[in-house]
């Protein structure tokens, strides 16, 4: 009788113990990073694909591009590829990036992908490392290291983080670029390039500000003063073919240069320039630091939380 009772004790222990290592194993449950074939893929603690970091090119890819550093795809909560990668009116453009197609140091060198005012040729951001700094319940941060290099010799030192979360019914995604160039480079006036969301097309779009809806002119890809004026942030909306609405907006921070918005609803761009007002001149070794925040959202633009976030963003709040 007495070991039937121990017995059943060690059993209820057992239960306990079992029961406690479940809930723990529950409650431990975070975001994650993990590879795939063209990059690292952050996810949910219930497993939906925020973003890939891409760091190496499709087989059966049309980029023209020799960089393929980007974020690619970028969901919505729901699911929804909100960018494009290579798409056909631009095959140099690539889901979220950053690059210029004007950079003047020891050589010249386009990044971007575009060629017309540098070479492409022998222009190339290398990846080096993507890596998980820290993730919980609640969001994670990456950390990732890429060399720009001309010919094999390193122009640019990049160091980013990148930190994600979901709040709100939104995925919230900072940038955070540390670019330290090797000699003297300078950024040249262009009206487009920098941090670049290439979105989606298939549908009908329209562009808001803090102000509402944006009825400006397209800006003119060669004329830098047609850009739309700097604002806080720019929100890109896209009513899909397939019924659905979806979008993604761009919080500019009081950190960065003054920029001007190179907004394009032809191509599906949005662009804040910091070359567009004027050549941005780089210091041997002294680091250039850029941030920017994504906003990804199902549905129209939540103009409200945007301004929420942005106010918490920029410390106005």
């Amino acid at each position: 009788m007495r070991f039937l009772t121990v017995l059943g004790v060690l059993m209820l222990i057992t239960q306990l113990g079992s029961g406690g290592i479940a809930l723990a194993a529950k409650a431990a449950k975070s975001w994650s990073l993990v590879p795939d074939q063209h990059g690292m893929v952050l996810k949910t603690p219930d497993g939906r694909t925020v973003f890939r970091y891409m760091t190496k090119k499709p087989a059966d890819s049309e980029l023209t591009a020799n960089s393929v550093c980007c974020l690619f795809p970028v969901n919505t909560p729901s699911g929804e590829r909100v960018v494009d990668f290579a798409p056909s009116d631009h095959r140099h453009h690539r889901g979220v990036f950053l690059a210029w197609h004007a950079m003047q140091g020891k050589v010249a060198a386009d990044f971007w992908g575009w060629g017309q005012f540098a070479p492409t040729k022998g222009r190339v951001i290398e990846n080096r490392a993507v890596k998980l700094l820290n993730a919980s319940a609640q969001g994670a941060q990456i950390a990732v290291r890429n060399d720009w290099t001309a010919d094999g010799q390193v122009m640019i030192e990049e160091a980013t983080t990148i930190a994600a979360r979901e709040q709100q019914g939104v995925y919230v995604v900072d940038l955070d670029y540390h670019l330290t160039p090797t000699s003297d480079t300078t950024l040249m006036q262009t009206a487009f390039s920098g941090f670049c969301v290439k979105a989606r097309k298939d549908g009908k779009a329209l562009y808001i500000s803090p102000l509402g809806e944006v009825t400006l002119p397209a800006p003119h890809h060669l004329k830098p003063e047609t850009d739309w004026p700097a604002a806080q942030w720019y929100d890109y909306t896209i009513k899909l073919n397939n019924g659905k609405t979806i979008g993604v907006a761009v919080l500019d921070h009081p950190g960065n240069p003054p920029s001007l918005w190179h907004n394009l609803q032809a191509i599906a761009m949005v662009n804040p320039c910091i070359v567009a007002p004027g050549p941005v001149k780089l210091k041997t070794r002294q680091t250039l630091r850029l941030r920017y925040r994504l906003v990804i959202h199902d549905g129209p633009a939540p103009v409200g939380l945007l301004k929420q976030l942005c106010a918490e963003w920029r410390g106005d709040g």
